[in-house]
């Protein structure tokens, strides 16, 4: 005759309500999830045809020669604004340091008393001569006598009342502005009819 084996049976202990302010204890164990294993894509797990592969490489190195050629004429254009910024900054700085001495020959030639006068006719030559190379680098005298006042290009120094003159109107230069393609060098200071 076979013995029955015992099976020992606990009965499940009853659980204690935390009153407010203690703590839970739990059972860290029963918590713990194993994390799932990672499965496959069907594209990770077919084997993949080689020409597609190849076709794949080929296209992501187009794309990769595209994007750096695009950005290599990028930075070339950028450069070369860059570079005629920087040339157009420079002839603006020069010619502004100049414009006194072409001020000072134009004063010379307005003072000398006597135009047949070799000394006379040479600085006539130097100060045109002066005026020609300004010209040859794009820089240009701004209009002013008779023209109508404009704050961009003029600066009014003197206002007179004379109804001989429109309103706002240019009566005389005092001294002459130059600007360098669109950006004014110097204003023009004037004297303007109110």
């Amino acid at each position: 005759m076979a013995k029955d084996k015992k099976i020992n049976i606990e009965e499940p202990k009853e659980m204690e309500i935390p009153k407010n302010g203690e703590n839970i204890e739990i059972n860290e164990e029963i918590n713990k999830t194993e994390p799932e294993p990672e499965t496959e894509t069907e594209e990770e797990a077919a084997p993949e045809d080689p020409l597609v592969a190849l076709k794949k490489q080929y296209d992501e190195m187009v794309d990769r020669w595209q994007r750096t050629l695009a950005e290599f004429d990028n930075f070339r254009k950028r450069t070369a604004k860059e570079k005629a910024g920087m040339y157009d900054l420079g002839v603006g700085d020069a010619v502004e340091k100049f414009l006194p001495v072409l001020d000072n020959f134009e004063r010379a030639l307005f003072s000398a008393p006597n135009a047949q006068d070799g000394f006379y006719k040479g600085i006539e030559m130097i100060f045109r001569q002066f005026g020609q190379s300004l010209a040859d680098l794009g820089v240009e005298p701004i209009p002013s006598e008779g023209e109508a006042f404009d704050h961009r290009l003029h600066e009014a120094v003197v206002h007179v009342e004379d109804e001989n003159f429109g309103q706002n109107e240019i009566v005389e230069e005092l001294q002459k502005g130059y600007k360098y393609k669109d950006k004014i060098i110097r204003h023009s200071m004037v004297k303007v009819a109110n």
